[in-house]
């Protein structure tokens, strides 16, 4: 079978062009060595659940730990304590059950669900107390928890964390989403309410995110597709690639699966010609790909856009450290910090966010019989000009 670019869910060696994840985000082994708990966030489609995987595969092959990977995906929506901590149990009980080291060792199997306070932990060192090695997990896609499901969650982490030198435990957790955890609090309480003072926030010793790719990395990436198809790409074609993506993952192959499978149709002895990336991006943004409809979603969130719109503007005087809000929509991988200027992320984001603001308005000025016209930053062909 040969290899793709790929453009939906985690990279797989035998199927897609990839490079190690692990490269984009240094230092977990030593956390993990090191008995830490610790968060890795990065924006959509950046490589995160690459890189989990990636590790979990690493760790088990190497035999110092257990290693499990976990999603929480599916326990989105539910709110409620005593129905998500169960929920979550549930989705470990079946990781584990397909584990290739860990089947053999019941989870879960000794424990009450209804006790949803303590089942979780308690699961946890039951099974952590059956195993002949310290076992790590990667919770992914823990920002899908919220309210009392969040709370509890982190609450029996943190004491099994806070125990585990006299009751065994998990050695090392990453918890993994596209939020920083400062935000989760945002999630689970008012500003006026507490959650005490074993904030179970505290456990947390490192706030890891993965990178974007850099221009070496592009190169190295596309040269595995002239490696197995002796396609070639053309001078200043990684240069104009990472000029308008600044190596966002997910944009970075979106385009060259455009070029190579849409527009040339995997005829391999075409040429790649360096004008077909701008038409890619277009096709790209017009089209609404799952990544870019999910990045207009995030447009419509009043938090979001109280941060964009003075960006585009050019009315920011920049923002304070200590603003949630900004610091948020930074975390989503909607703005970067350059040289003590705030800028959209990439230029493809800047034209997605200025179309996606600018069309309430404009609806509004047709609806009032206005003409409709191209704002002053739009080029005739729709894409941005330089911000």
């Amino acid at each position: 079978m040969k290899k793709t670019f790929n453009i939906a869910g985690p990279c797989h060696p035998a199927e897609h062009y990839m490079l190690s994840a692990q490269e984009r985000c240094e230092g977990l082994l030593e956390l993990i060595e090191k008995k830490h708990y610790f968060v890795i966030h990065a924006g959509r489609q950046s490589g995160k659940t690459t890189l989990l995987l990636e590790l979990t595969q690493r760790l088990n092959e190497q035999g110092d730990y257990y290693a499990l990977y976990c999603s929480l995906e599916s326990v989105q929506g539910i709110t409620e304590s005593e129905k998500g901590i169960p929920a979550i149990l549930r989705v470990m009980k079946t990781q584990c059950k397909f584990h290739q080291h860990l089947s053999k060792y019941p989870f879960a199997d000794q424990v009450n669900e209804a006790d949803f306070n303590t089942v979780l932990r308690e699961a946890l060192t039951y099974f952590c107390q059956s195993l002949d090695k310290p076992l790590v997990i990667f919770f992914d896609e823990v920002d899908c928890l919220s309210n009392g499901t969040m709370i509890s969650f982190l609450r029996q982490l943190r004491d099994g964390y806070v125990n585990r030198y006299d009751i065994p435990f998990v050695q090392s957790v990453a918890l993994v989403g596209m939020r920083n955890i400062r935000d989760y609090k945002g999630k689970i309480r008012e500003e006026r309410e507490t959650l005490g003072s074993a904030s179970p926030f505290n456990i947390v010793s490192e706030n890891l995110t993965l990178r974007n790719f850099n221009q070496e990395e592009i190169k190295r990436l596309y040269a595995q597709h002239t490696e197995q198809t002796g396609q070639l790409f053309p001078p200043q074609f990684i240069d104009t690639v990472y000029d308008n993506t600044q190596g966002q993952p997910w944009l970075v192959n979106a385009i060259a699966n455009e070029i190579v499978v849409k527009m040339l149709n995997n005829e391999f002895s075409h040429l790649i010609q360096l004008e077909q990336i701008d038409k890619a991006i277009q096709t790209i943004i017009k089209r609404r790909d799952t990544h870019i409809d999910s990045l207009m979603e995030r447009l419509t969130e009043a938090r979001v856009q109280r941060i964009l719109e003075p960006v585009i503007l050019g009315e920011s005087n920049g923002y304070s450290v200590l603003d949630d809000d900004y610091q948020y929509v930074l975390d989503l991988g909607l703005l970067r910090e350059v040289s003590g200027h705030i800028l959209p992320a990439n230029s493809i984001y800047a034209d997605v966010i200025i179309r996606t603001l600018n069309s309430q308005s404009q609806m509004a000025m047709k609806d009032k019989g206005f003409p409709l016209e191209a704002p002053a930053y739009i080029k005739e062909n729709l894409s941005l000009i330089h911000i």
